[in-house]
């Protein structure tokens, strides 16, 4: 059995509201410890009408306090909207209260539109992703003698940091800083293997001694295959209505998704790495998906609008890793 985790979102449903979101993400947090899930990892997007998980690092502190064993971290934080500092003081402080149960996933996009971006870093547009990475990292790690400028808390707690992406780029750096990698192929694999190949083949020791690869995939389970396809109708509607210029809360089921044709298979495209079905079905497809990409960790995503089946979904598919 290798390691598996949850990607969260805070999913606001259609006819629900962000305490909602919120509220659900607790609730699954403490479901999913229970079930034996290594990570709570949770993703900071803004201006997003779907989403409640704009104040990353609050929400990880929440998690964190309604867990006990649990690893709490983002998948991830955006950092070219933040300084390193901030962050880093940010992080220390959630391992100065939690301990060693925090994860800090760094990724380069925005996450969001240009311009929430631009709101987001008033100008600060200028790609200096590596650079910001290495400063952050230097801010975690035990102060220097006479540094000018340190993160308290934060110095000295070596938060695990992840280099997350969805291109060769992340795949590139995270290789040549030794850091573990997470691969966004939940909703953009067109680069997976390319990015796997060129993370291990590239990879110097550093804050690990060996590669450490997360593949990220979308479950949907139910107990029949009709039922799983259901729920998986919100993402995938959700997902047109983004790339339409439709932002808005998660979509309740539906039978016959709305959208043109080039859009319906656009998003299936992009949604593709994901296991969808009966818990045999899943389990044959997780067991594929494992063994065609090897990864050290699964990271496993479901935009689900109905709470209960949800939380059942990720029970189903906590069951079949377990099995594997």
């Amino acid at each position: 059995m290798i390691p598996y985790s949850v990607l969260d979102l805070s999913p606001i449903p259609e006819g629900g509201s962000a305490a909602d979101a919120l509220r659900n993400t607790g609730d699954l947090a403490v479901h999913a410890e229970a079930l034996g899930y290594t990570r709570y990892w949770l993703a900071e997007h803004h201006n997003m009408p779907g989403i409640a998980s704009s104040a990353t690092a609050l929400l990880i502190g929440h998690v964190a306090s309604r867990t006990k064993t649990l690893r709490v971290g983002s998948g991830g934080v955006m950092l070219p909207n933040h300084a390193p500092l901030v962050i880093a003081e940010q992080f220390g402080t959630l391992a100065t209260l939690y301990g060693d149960r925090i994860d800090l996933g760094l990724g380069r996009a925005p996450g969001t539109d240009a311009a929430t971006a631009y709101a987001l870093r008033r100008g600060r547009m200028e790609d200096k992703f590596p650079d910001e990475v290495i400063e952050l990292l230097g801010f975690l790690n035990p102060a220097q003698p006479g540094q000018p400028v340190r993160a308290i808390p934060g110095e000295g707690t070596q938060v695990p940091v992840w280099i997350l992406g969805s291109s060769l780029y992340g795949a590139q750096l995270a290789a040549h800083l030794g850091l573990p990698y997470a691969f966004a192929s939940h909703f953009a694999p067109d680069a997976l293997e390319a990015a796997i190949e060129t993370y291990r083949s590239t990879f110097k020791p550093g804050m690990t001694d060996a590669p450490r690869f997360m593949l990220a995939i979308n479950v949907f389970a139910a107990e029949t295959e009709a039922e799983a396809k259901r729920l998986r109708s919100s993402q995938v509607q959700g997902f047109i209505n983004l790339r339409t210029g439709r932002p808005g809360p998660l979509p309740a089921p539906r039978d016959t998704l709305t959208g043109s044709p080039q859009a319906i298979e656009t998003a299936a495209a992009a949604l593709r790495v994901a296991a969808v079905g009966s818990p045999d079905m899943v389990h044959d497809q997780l067991s594929a998906l494992i063994a065609r990409h090897a990864p050290d960790e699964v990271i496993l995503a479901g935009q689900i609008h109905d709470h209960a089946a949800r939380l059942r979904s990720f029970e189903i598919a906590a069951q079949v890793m377990k099995s594997l």
